[in-house]
């Protein structure tokens, strides 16, 4: 043989040894909770105590939306897994279940968290772990501004709520306004949204006083309020506490507008009130659940209808199940296979523009993470039912 031929057949040996090599080569790892066949989310919310209905109703929706597109395959083949932790709507128990979702758990993302003292306390894990933390249930503006790249939020916020309820106020004459607030993190976001709106009408408020967080402990709020004898009372908390303030206050014999951001479940308030709420006002910022000609509540009537077997909609259901679709969105403009992973579902969402659910738009960049701008005010009605 020359020497030719040998360097030839050697140089053949070679290439069909290194494409052997190559074939065999191991696929690149997945990204944490994404198998081939799922993807694991995380969520810790309240489930229980006095906030229980906004975290029940927040995943309902959002599990009808899941087991909806799990049912057509998954998306690019996987199922979508929510693994759910109760925290009280305490924010201790919030880190404590964080830590388990992204260190024990392996969480993909985490999803659906309820509150912003909640999700502030779980802001230094998801940071560090670099987890995408989506659609929280809060406007808070800790959450927004700056810019944080791992947070997608899907609802306006507390700022657009306030400014909307203070510009009605205003536009009918009313200006003897009072603040109720939960004495936390949520409280001082909507105290922090409230005053930016008062500055921009020309006006202050008359009287402050709080509860705290959990509790009906509503006696010197009302005391105080009912002093300063308002026209209207803004108020920032859950549904337990504002229907104890609004009863007590209307039985001291005010009778006040009573105005409530998004935040303290319109559904469960009305529940709470009987009817004492009627005439009571609740900022949304979803399209109204039962105004079938928005395509998403269409959508979300037939889907979540069929999961709950029942037409039990509400404000905060549908929320959940847009924050679900918008995940799933998310999810199929990564890429199938390994293509998926924390930073290509971060990139897909922050580089696609105006995204539109069905009536319902957000948008993201690398310097916008307000996610909608949608606000709308709603009436509580006799029996319960709202009007727009």
């Amino acid at each position: 043989m020359t020497l030719q031929l040998v360097r030839r057949f050697g140089g053949l040996l070679l290439s069909a040894v290194a494409a052997t090599h190559a074939a065999a080569a191991p696929p690149p790892p997945l990204e944490d909770g994404v198998t081939a066949n799922s993807v694991t989310i995380g969520q810790s919310a309240a489930f229980s105590g006095p906030a229980a209905d906004l975290g029940n109703e927040y995943r309902n929706g959002a599990l009808a939306y899941f087991e909806y597109i799990n049912g057509q395959g998954g998306v690019h083949g996987r199922r979508i897994l929510l693994k759910s932790l109760d925290d009280g709507y305490e924010p201790s128990r919030t880190v404590t279940n964080t830590k388990k979702l992204i260190d024990e758990d392996r969480v993909f993302a985490l999803f659906g968290y309820v509150g912003t003292p909640t999700s502030l306390a779980a802001k230094p894990y998801f940071v560090s772990g670099k987890l995408p933390f989506f659609a929280p249930f809060t406007g808070a503006e800790a959450l927004r501004t700056p810019p944080n790249r791992y947070v997608f939020n899907v609802r306006a916020s507390y700022e657009a709520e306030m400014q909307a309820m203070v510009q009605q106020l205003s536009r009918f004459g009313i200006s003897r306004i009072a603040v109720f607030y939960q004495n936390d993190a949520y409280g001082q976001a909507g105290l922090d949204a409230a005053e930016k709106a008062f500055v921009k009408a020309k006006l202050k408020a008359i009287a402050y006083a709080s509860v705290e967080r959990n509790t009906s402990d509503v006696a010197k709020a009302v005391a105080t309020i009912a002093k300063a004898e308002p026209q209207a009372v803004l108020m920032v908390s859950a549904y337990k506490s504002c229907a104890a303030f609004i009863r007590e206050l209307q039985k001291a014999g005010a009778n006040p507008q009573f105005l409530n951001l998004s935040f303290v479940g319109a559904r469960s308030l009305a529940g709470e009130l009987g009817e004492a709420g009627r005439g009571v006002v609740v900022a949304q910022v979803v399209p109204f659940p039962w105004n079938v000609g928005t395509a998403v509540v269409k959508e979300y009537q037939r889907v979540f209808g069929a999961y709950n077997g029942k037409q039990d909609y509400s404000f905060t259901s549908l929320e959940g199940f847009i924050g679900a679709k918008l995940f799933v969105e998310g999810l199929r403009r990564a890429g199938p296979g390994p293509k998926l992973t924390r930073e290509s579902f971060i990139t897909a969402l922050e580089s696609g523009g105006t995204i539109d659910l069905g009536g319902f738009s957000v948008s993201y960049g690398p310097d916008d993470r307000g996610g909608s701008r949608f606000v709308e005010l709603t009436i509580i009605t006799k029996n319960g039912a709202f009007m727009r």
